[in-house]
């Protein structure tokens, strides 16, 4: 098993938000937390590299 980088978050990220935009009228609650979740996690990775 590989190990997850930042890299397969941010395409993970990218994927949710086009089906999202594709189906806006589907119930992505689930799909929602997931971006935010995602988001964070890309966000931290960020500061940690720039040292903030």
């Amino acid at each position: 098993m590989t190990p997850t980088t930042i890299e397969h978050r941010k395409q993970e990220l990218r994927t949710l938000l086009g089906q999202i935009r594709s189906f806006p009228s589907r119930d992505w609650s689930r799909a929602r937390e997931r971006v935010v979740v995602l988001q964070r996690m890309i966000a931290s990775a960020a500061r940690r590299k720039t040292g903030a």
